[in-house]
């Protein structure tokens, strides 16, 4: 499953600081229906691409969508800032 699309970045304290990408509903949606692709508490695998960057991942399952977890060392490697809408590749089951 491959999942291509646009969001902003957020900042979220909750109980792993990080900042963060929601997938949009429709498809968090659609992840929600397939228990199959989590390995335990909604928690899904993912290969993650943002610019040059590549790196392995788990989506977060938080009031109803899925959030992609975007790396400190991504987010210098890509110039990512706090509030800039970024464009994710999200693979899923490879």
């Amino acid at each position: 499953m491959q999942l291509t699309f646009s969001g902003e970045v957020f900042h979220w304290r909750g109980p792993a600081p990080h900042h963060w990408v929601a997938v949009p509903a429709e498809d968090s949606e659609e992840l929600a229906t397939r228990p199959e692709l989590s390995y335990g508490w909604g928690c899904i695998p993912a290969v993650v691409s943002v610019g040059r960057s590549r790196f392995e991942t788990s989506l977060m399952p938080k009031d109803g969508r899925y959030l992609v977890p975007i790396k400190v060392a991504v987010r210098r490697a890509e110039g990512i800032e706090l509030g800039d809408t970024i464009a994710l590749d999200v693979r899923i089951g490879e």
